[in-house]
């Protein structure tokens, strides 16, 4: 991975496929499947939101003093997410899957929205400003994120 980009990018695919993964095993009502990949779904996700949100932003932000601006909405948006996680899990854990479906659905439309603004305009824009401190944020990104 040589840009923040790449790497941000990938780790949302990683998420995604996890995301996928627990659709199919209560498509075929494995729910102690479903319960496990969540739980590594979630983790991702938060560790995800968690490398941005203690890593990337505040070196952007840092560099261009730009603090009202993406970051902050992509925040806002992970508080939605994390809301909604939350929501989806305990409809899991009771192991209704019409709640867990419309909280699901939800989460992935934001996801999708979420992650194109990320790809396309702010991880473009931090590799813009951010190049010259990649190496060192590299490691750091990468603890925060789910491998």
């Amino acid at each position: 991975m040589n840009t923040i980009r790449e790497l941000m990018s990938y780790d949302h695919r990683q998420c995604d496929e996890l995301f996928v993964a627990v659709e199919k095993a209560i498509n075929e009502r494995a729910w102690d499947t479903a319960v496990t990949v969540f739980s590594d779904f979630s983790k991702a996700m938060l560790g995800h939101f968690k490398a941005e949100e203690s890593v990337l932003f505040p070196a952007f932000e840092e560099r261009t003093g730009m603090r009202m601006g993406p970051t902050q909405v992509m925040r806002g948006e992970h508080a939605q997410m994390r809301e909604l996680i939350e929501a989806a899990e305990a409809s899991l854990l009771a192991r209704d899957a019409s709640d867990y479906s419309g909280y699901a659905e939800t989460l992935l439309i934001m996801m999708q929205q979420h992650n194109m603004k990320e790809e396309n305009v702010l991880y473009p824009i931090c590799d813009q400003h951010l190049a010259d401190q990649f190496s060192t944020l590299l490691p750091k990104l990468e603890s925060g994120l789910h491998h």
